[in-house]
C-alpha cells in the first residue's frame, strides 16, 4: 500500500480538523519549499525521521564523453524511524 496525496490530505485534514483544502495548500507549500532548498543544493533534516540531501558526483572526461556534473538525492531514515520499522 502507499501513501498518495490525495489520502494523505484526508489523513491529515481528520488529524487536525482542518478543511482538505487547507491541507492541501499546505502540503503543496511544503513541497514547493522543500523543492527550492534542495535545488539549491540545501539539506532537509525533520528530527526523529529523515534526512534529504544532495550529493554533487563529478564524473571524469574520456575519450568518448566529456565530464559531466551529476546531482542526486539521497534520503536517510532516522534512526528513530529505522528502529520504529525493524520493531514491527
Amino acid at each position: 500500500m502507499s501513501l498518495n496525496k490525495k489520502a494523505m490530505v484526508r489523513a491529515i485534514g481528520r488529524r487536525t480538523r482542518l478543511s482538505n483544502r487547507d491541507v492541501q495548500r499546505v502540503i503543496e507549500a511544503l513541497v514547493d519549499v522543500w523543492t527550492d532548498e534542495l535545488v539549491r543544493g540545501g539539506r532537509i533534516e525533520i528530527e526523529h525521521f529523515l534526512v534529504l540531501d544532495v550529493q554533487t558526483i563529478d564524473r571524469a572526461a574520456n575519450r568518448l564523453l566529456p565530464a559531466r556534473r551529476f546531482r542526486r538525492l539521497t534520503v536517510r531514515g532516522s534512526k528513530a524511524l529505522r528502529e520504529q520499522l525493524n520493531r514491527n
